[in-house]
């Protein structure tokens, strides 16, 4: 009997949203033979840095566990990088171009909490991260992101669990492991992803206010110097663990998406 492949090539995915958890998705579905697009905002958010195609918008290129991602300007550039195995980064938050692209999956990774405008019209198939979406309504399916037993689980009715407001526990440690700003202004660094600090150390600074670690670790995440942020926005996250590696890697958490996302 003759065996019978799919070449994944012919299939172009629209991923919105560019942050950790939507990179791993990209990533993933790009080492299986998907054509990946990833739109972002002009001022991107994301605080691990190192392991997100939105660094791209910034940098203009970044690389992510031997994948690059490249920034392009207009839609019409992305069969280009594609050819030269490259992911193509658009500034487009309002994802305008899925006009002109015509994916054949759209991805809403953007974790956003709620939906921001995606709409199960916008592909043939249509794949929403988090809560916020309902299977069926407002897309074809929901992917479970919440740490736990469901972790990835893909959803083919209903809501994924809401959000807690609760960082998920690493070693036993949840809020105070992850940093945020003390006051309203700019961020300015002294510490950088993969540095170890202990608690109490300088990370940096948000309009003129110390920003401190409030637990022993290894930076894993830092949104991008030079931003402006508003009090109480997670700017950051110490790991407790201290592996160094967790910095520049893609997290278990993104890959059991990742797998979910592949699994619709």
């Amino acid at each position: 009997m003759k065996e019978k492949y799919i070449d994944l090539s012919a299939f172009a995915v629209l991923i919105r949203g560019g942050g950790d958890l939507a990179s791993g998705v990209a990533w993933r579905l790009y080492n299986c033979g998907f054509r990946v697009l990833v739109t972002e905002t002009k001022l991107p958010l994301a605080v691990r840095r190192k392991v997100s195609f939105c660094e791209a918008v910034y940098e203009g290129s970044t690389i992510v566990e031997g994948v690059q991602a490249q920034l392009i300007s207009d839609v019409r550039e992305a069969q280009d990088k594609w050819n030269q195995g490259i992911i193509p980064v658009l500034i487009d938050p309002e994802c305008q171009c899925k006009a002109d692209l015509h994916p054949d999956i759209l991805v809403d990774a953007i974790m956003a909490k709620k939906n921001t405008g995606t709409s199960i019209e916008d592909a043939p198939l249509v794949i929403a991260l988090g809560p916020g979406f309902v299977a069926g309504r407002d897309a074809h399916f929901v992917v479970e992101t919440k740490r736990g037993h469901y972790l990835g689980r893909l959803i083919t009715q209903g809501s994924a669990a809401p959000d807690s407001g609760i960082p998920g526990s690493v070693m036993g440690i949840g809020a105070d492991r992850v940093i945020r700003a003390p006051a309203e202004g700019k961020f300015e660094n002294l510490k950088d992803i993969g540095e170890q600090v202990s608690k109490g150390n300088l990370i940096g600074y948000v309009g003129g206010v110390e920003v401190r670690a409030l637990i022993d670790g290894v930076i894993r995440g830092l949104i991008h110097p030079g931003i402006s942020v508003s009090q109480g926005l997670k700017i950051g996250d110490i790991d407790p663990r201290g592996d160094v590696k967790h910095c520049f890697t893609i997290s278990e958490k993104s890959l059991a998406i990742a797998g979910g996302v592949l699994e619709g």
